[in-house]
């Protein structure tokens, strides 16, 4: 009995252990809202090196951590696609990166970056963050991770929102609240971002 009391003390801890991991959303050491982001370079499945400064049109970005593998990047493809087709013309492209290191997680690579890609219909770059810690300088933990960016008057790119998509993690006809659509709306009438923050619900970056 002592034994089996041990044993379920355990089975707790552990639960209450990955509960809050599954929980924890973004880093306290990544960027906050109203901070300036760093530009980067990171290559493009198409071999190209992309960075923020390359659109000197953009009014803003939509920056998602995304991946191959996690099911709940896989449920949010098609959004981050309409994302980019519905926002693109007005000056917020999507960008979206690959935090996860093939090395540590199996599909990964960049030759399954290109295929997904490629047969997915993807409008916008598709980056691999590899070494180069862009989603650690970001904050994000968890794929998928947006991130809405906006310039200011010197071409900074400022961070407005971060978090969900939407308000369904999974299931794309239970959408109520578009979290990201919201945001970029209210930057183009030039008015604040209501909810600036939500939580990221999704799959633990493997770097």
């Amino acid at each position: 009995m002592k034994t089996l009391k041990i044993l379920t003390g355990l089975a707790l801890l552990i639960v209450i252990s990955a509960f809050a991991a599954d929980n924890f959303n973004l880093l306290d050491d990544g960027y906050a809202i109203g901070d300036t982001v760093d530009d980067f370079s990171l290559k493009n499945v198409d071999g190209e090196m992309v960075s923020l400064s390359d659109y000197k049109d953009a009014k803003g970005f939509i920056v998602v951590f995304t991946c191959n593998t996690c099911p709940f990047a896989q449920a949010n493809e098609d959004r981050i696609l309409q994302l980019d087709i519905k926002y693109k013309a007005s000056g917020y492209p999507v960008i979206a990166i690959n935090p996860n290191d093939a090395e540590v997680k199996r599909g990964e690579d960049f030759a399954a970056m290109q295929n997904r890609a490629r047969s997915n219909g993807y409008t916008f770059p598709y980056l691999m963050d590899g070494s180069n810690g862009v989603h650690a300088r970001f904050g994000a933990v968890k794929t998928p991770t947006v991130f809405v960016l906006q310039k200011n008057a010197s071409g900074e790119s400022v961070v407005r929102y971060m978090g969900s998509v939407d308000d369904s993690a999974r299931d794309a006809a239970t959408v109520n609240e578009k979290f990201v659509e919201n945001a970029v709306d209210a930057l183009l009438e030039g008015k604040q971002v209501k909810k600036t923050t939500t939580k990221a619900i999704g799959c633990g970056i493997k770097a």
